[in-house]
């Protein structure tokens, strides 16, 4: 089992809760634990080192010897062959050279490998950076790389598909106001055909008719711009 942790700078204490993660996840789940500290200077890197011993008079109980990674044992990835390849290292060389001069050019390979990925690991590296990168430079700049206007248009990712199903759902709650609003009713089909619609092209054409339409079925009545998206 892998335990990760960033650091920063150099904490007290950490030489007492560090031994404490691994012997609790080692109790836990009955499988040996990897200590990982990422650190982001030299310094932080040699500290967090170790070894941490938990002992008295001489005799040493226990000992900590983490595995740290730092700028000058992590390379820094700017290709993005090369970071879609390895997810992982290259998250970690971010958060490494997070401080760098080049740190964007290590966010932009890490953006443009994950437009090429779907799945779990999508989620998973964008937050696992959003969180560890969070109140830096480096972590708004994180954040302008993953919006979805610059990065995923059309790629069917499972990021941008929730993303368009859930503003699809708030234009159709727009739609259902205004019929409101204008006194028109609406049948529980018709409701049901436009809160249940994905599409949000469709469902904003549907918004911008439903300020002038005399019935909620004249919504759909310009066919050719319904799509597959309609359920």
């Amino acid at each position: 089992m892998l335990a990760v942790e960033v650091q920063g700078e150099r904490k007290p204490g950490k030489e007492m809760s560090w031994p404490y993660y691994v012997s609790y996840l080692q109790s836990k789940y009955r499988l040996p634990v990897l200590l990982l500290v990422v650190c982001q200077d030299r310094r932080t890197a040699k500290w967090a080192s170790g070894p941490f011993d938990c002992g008295t008079r001489g005799w040493i109980t226990q000992r900590t010897h983490p595995m740290v990674v730092g700028p000058d044992n992590l390379p820094v990835i700017t290709d993005a062959r090369t970071a879609a390849n390895n997810l992982a290292m290259a998250a970690f060389s971010a958060l490494t050279h997070a401080r760098s001069a080049r740190i964007n050019d290590i966010l932009d390979a890490m953006g443009r490998a994950l437009q090429a990925t779907d799945g779990k690991a999508v989620d998973y590296f964008y937050e696992f950076l959003e969180i560890n990168l969070r109140g830096t430079p480096a972590g708004e700049k994180w954040r302008d790389i993953m919006s979805f206007v610059s990065y995923f248009p059309g790629r069917g990712t499972v990021r941008e598909t929730a993303y368009l199903e859930g503003e699809a759902k708030g234009e159709a709650k727009g739609v259902l106001r205004v019929l409101e609003v204008r006194g028109i009713p609406v049948t529980e089909d018709l409701r049901e055909r436009i809160t249940t619609c994905t599409d949000l092209t469709l469902v904003s054409a549907w918004l911008d008719r439903a300020g002038t339409v005399e019935r909620a079925e004249d919504l759909f009545a310009d066919r050719a711009a319904q799509t597959s998206g309609e359920r």
